[in-house]
C-alpha cells in the first residue's frame, strides 16, 4: 500500500518577511512620559518637600544622568527600567572612579525617585531597590572658632543698607542656624520679637520656632527699619513680600547669599573656605560646647532623626581633644 508523501514546496525568489511593528513609538512615548515624571517630581519637590532650588538641582542631575545612560547603551527609558539596568549603571560609576560619597548620593537619589515614581503607579518596581549602598567615612562638619566669627562679623560695614542687611543674614545663620533655603524664605511677619523666636517653614514643610538672641533681634531691627526701606525703593513693581533682598530690591536667592558670604570672607581677609551651611554647623557646635542640651538643639535645627544632630557631639569632643593638648600634663607626655 503506497503512503501518500506530503511534498514540501521550497518558494523561490525573494523570500517575504511577515511585517513587524516598529517599536520606536513606544520607546518615543516612553522617553515623553520619564520627562513628564521628572518634571512632575520636581514639582513634587518644591511644593511638598520645600527644598531648595541647589538640593532639587541635585535630585534632577542625578536622575537625569542615569536616563541619558539607558539612552546611550539603549536600554530604554527611566520608564521602562529594570534592575539589570540599575545594577549596569552602578558598576559604570565605579569602573568612572565616583568617589563613594558621590555614588552614595547617587544612589538615595535614584532609590527615593522611584519611590515617588511607584506611589504616583508610574511604574510598579524600584530597579534600585535592592542595591546597597557603599560605605562611606563620615566626614566630620567643618565649623568656625570663636575667634574666626567675631572677626568675620567685625569687618562687616554696618553703616550701609547693605551692610546692615548681611549682618541681619549672618546673624540669623550663625545665631539661629537656619538653612540658607529657609532664610530666603522668611517674610516679616514670621518674626515674633516679642517673644524673640522666628517661625521657620522646614524641610517637608515642617514648621518649627528657633530662638533668637539679642543681637541677632538688634542687627533684624536695623534691617527693616534702616536697611531694608532703602533697598526696596528700586524696586518700580510690587515689592517682594520675602525678608531678604537683594540690591536692587527684589527677592534675594540661595545663590545670592552665597555671594554675600564670600564676599564678606574675602573683605575680611580671612583664607578659610566658608560656605553657608557652615555657620549652621558652628551654630550646632557652639551650643553643645555651651553645654546646650543634644535634645533641644535638634529641635532647633529641625532634624527629624537625633542620629543626624550626633554628628555634632563628635566635633565638639574633637575640639575637646585639641584644647587639652595645651595642658601642661600633655606637653610633657611629648618630651
Amino acid at each position: 500500500m503506497k503512503v501518500a508523501v506530503k511534498k514540501t514546496i521550497r518558494p523561490t525568489g525573494k523570500r517575504s518577511v511577515p511585517s513587524v511593528k516598529k517599536k520606536e513609538p513606544i520607546v518615543v512615548d516612553n522617553e515623553s512620559k520619564s520627562i513628564e515624571a521628572i518634571e512632575k517630581y520636581r514639582e513634587f519637590l518644591t511644593a511638598e518637600r520645600n527644598y531648595s532650588e541647589y538640593t532639587i538641582n541635585a535630585y534632577i542631575d542625578d536622575i537625569c544622568e542615569f536616563k541619558d545612560f539607558l539612552i546611550s547603551e539603549e536600554m530604554g527609558t527611566l520608564i521602562t527600567a529594570r534592575s539589570i539596568h540599575a545594577r549596569n549603571y552602578m558598576t559604570r560609576l565605579f569602573n568612572k572612579d565616583f568617589k563613594k560619597k558621590s555614588i552614595a548620593r547617587k544612589l538615595s537619589s535614584l532609590k527615593t525617585f522611584y519611590r515617588y515614581l511607584i506611589t504616583e503607579k508610574i511604574v510598579t518596581k524600584n530597579p534600585f531597590e535592592l542595591i546597597e549602598s557603599p560605605k562611606v567615612e563620615k566626614s566630620l562638619p567643618r565649623f568656625l572658632y570663636k575667634e574666626e566669627i567675631e572677626k568675620i562679623f567685625s569687618s562687616i560695614d554696618k553703616t550701609t543698607a547693605i551692610g546692615k542687611r548681611n549682618i541681619a543674614i549672618m546673624e540669623i545663620l550663625y545665631g539661629s542656624g537656619l538653612r540658607v533655603s529657609e532664610l530666603v524664605s522668611l517674610e516679616e511677619k514670621n518674626l515674633d520679637f516679642s517673644n524673640a523666636m522666628i517661625k521657620v517653614l522646614g524641610k517637608g514643610s515642617k514648621e518649627r520656632y528657633v530662638p533668637m538672641n539679642l543681637r541677632t533681634i538688634e542687627a533684624l531691627n536695623n534691617y527693616i527699619h534702616v536697611g531694608r526701606p532703602e533697598l526696596v525703593l528700586k524696586v518700580e513693581t510690587i515689592q517682594p513680600s520675602v525678608l531678604f533682598v537683594n540690591r536692587n530690591g527684589g527677592a534675594l536667592t540661595t545663590r545670592g547669599v552665597r555671594v554675600i558670604i564670600n564676599k564678606i570672607i574675602e573683605d575680611a581677609a580671612e583664607s578659610i573656605h566658608v560656605y553657608p551651611h557652615m555657620l549652621r554647623h558652628t551654630f550646632a557646635t557652639h551650643l553643645l560646647d555651651g553645654g546646650a542640651d543634644l535634645r533641644s538643639v535638634q529641635e532647633m535645627l529641625g532634624h527629624s532623626n537625633l542620629s543626624t544632630t550626633q554628628i555634632y557631639t563628635h566635633v565638639s569632643t574633637e575640639q575637646l581633644k585639641k584644647s587639652m593638648e595645651n595642658h601642661p600634663r600633655q606637653r610633657n607626655d611629648r618630651k
